[in-house]
């Protein structure tokens, strides 16, 4: 499958590095193309070509800040926050897989858990300028770390140090 993703944190300073870092190796492990925009300090890095978003079947969302969505409008959403992009890009990549194949094509609405009732309700209310109005967030799972090839490197030490 092909999918495109944005993460942002309020920093922009290492997370959104490291969970674009995280979801583009685990979309690789997993046969899957992913083109992953970042919103840092730098401003946007790596932006999504308009031809790629066309050819998307779904669009990840790993953010802890408002992300100007019209464009997706005729996608499939997943959203997380940019800790889901560090620790569970499996979790994201497999939901983004789900909602595709159970779809069988694009949709607007996203889908959150409410952490305290368990409950799944659809969410995705913009605001006039096309940002997200709403915060989400996910259930939290915790796993036992497991050895990777993502274990090596400047931005997994940062992504164990930070979690």
């Amino acid at each position: 499958m092909k999918f495109v993703a944005i993460t942002a944190c309020p920093t922009g300073i290492a997370h959104s590095q490291m969970a674009a870092e995280n979801l583009e190796q685990t979309a690789e492990k997993r046969g899957h193309d992913i083109h992953v925009e970042i919103h840092g300090a730098m401003g946007t890095e790596n932006e999504i070509p308009d031809d790629t978003l066309a050819a998307a079947d779904a669009v990840i969302i790993a953010a802890d800040t408002g992300v100007q969505r019209d464009r997706f409008q005729d996608h499939i959403v997943v959203k997380g926050t940019v800790k889901d992009g560090v620790n569970d890009a499996e979790g994201l990549i497999d939901e983004a897989v789900e909602r595709v194949e159970a779809a069988g094509g694009g949709t607007e609405t996203e889908t959150t858990v409410d952490e305290t009732t368990g409950t799944e309700s659809e969410a995705g209310t913009a605001d006039p300028t096309g940002t997200e109005s709403t915060q989400t967030a996910e259930p939290d799972q915790s796993t036992t770390p497991e050895s990777t090839d993502s274990d090596s490197g400047v931005l997994a030490r940062l992504k164990r140090l930070f979690s």
